[in-house]
């Protein structure tokens, strides 16, 4: 698959850091697209293959029900997994991706909020068996990512597992524009919000030209 045009996100990301708004971009390119999913640079109106290829391998007795999706965006990974017979509540900080979400899916049976990764419901603490999110702290800047980070690992309870993917690089690569890449040193200062790395996996994916991800399984103890 070729490599999405990221200019008018770039853009618009570029503007709203100027602004010191880390998060309030999202919600213009989504409304901007006007329904045209081409428009959405991540959204490819299918399960991430990353997932899929993780849940392939991952005995899915050993998880619990209670599913948290970060940054859902269209909504394709929630629905996957809410037909697997996960109880999911995806988010996003997009009203207008969420009202897409539900206007794709009217029969759906996942939650669908619009919450902040940044500010997230107190009732999220500690709250969900399995937490999946890919590509969300990737398009934060550096400043905030490591709230952001914590807010994730926040919501897993215990003995839930975090399931995170994204793209990653080494420290002395220049990060380049978003979405910037991480490195390994960021995903494991989770360890700090009280999980467990289960599995690190680094990796280059099979799009055209093939990307460099790092897929990270992490627990917390019970």
């Amino acid at each position: 698959m070729p490599e999405p045009d990221r200019n008018s996100a770039r853009r618009l990301a570029a503007e709203a850091l100027a602004r010191g708004d880390a998060v309030g971009w999202f919600d213009i390119l989504y409304r901007d697209a006007g329904g045209q999913s081409s428009l959405i640079p991540w959204a490819d109106l299918e399960v991430n293959p990353n997932l899929v290829g993780w849940l392939e391998k991952r005995p899915l007795s050993e998880m619990g029900k209670r599913t948290l999706v970060v940054g859902c965006g269209l909504g394709d990974d929630a629905e996957e997994l809410a037909a697997l017979g996960f109880r999911v509540t995806a988010f996003d900080v997009s009203a207008s991706a969420i009202e897409w979400c539900r206007k794709r899916f009217p029969n759906s049976r996942v939650e669908y909020v619009v919450a902040d990764l940044l500010r997230p419901p107190s009732t999220w603490r500690h709250a969900f068996d399995f937490v999946f999110e890919a590509y969300t702290l990737q398009v934060l800047p550096g400043e905030v990512r490591p709230a952001a980070s914590r807010a994730v690992a926040d919501c897993v309870a215990p003995g839930g597992i975090l399931l995170v993917i994204a793209r990653g690089r080494e420290p002395a690569e220049e990060p380049g524009t978003m979405p910037w890449p991480l490195v390994k040193t960021e995903l494991m200062s989770l360890v700090d919000c009280g999980l467990e790395v289960v599995s690190f996996e680094d990796f280059f994916d099979r799009e055209s030209p093939p990307v460099r991800r790092f897929r990270v399984e992490y627990s917390r103890p019970d």
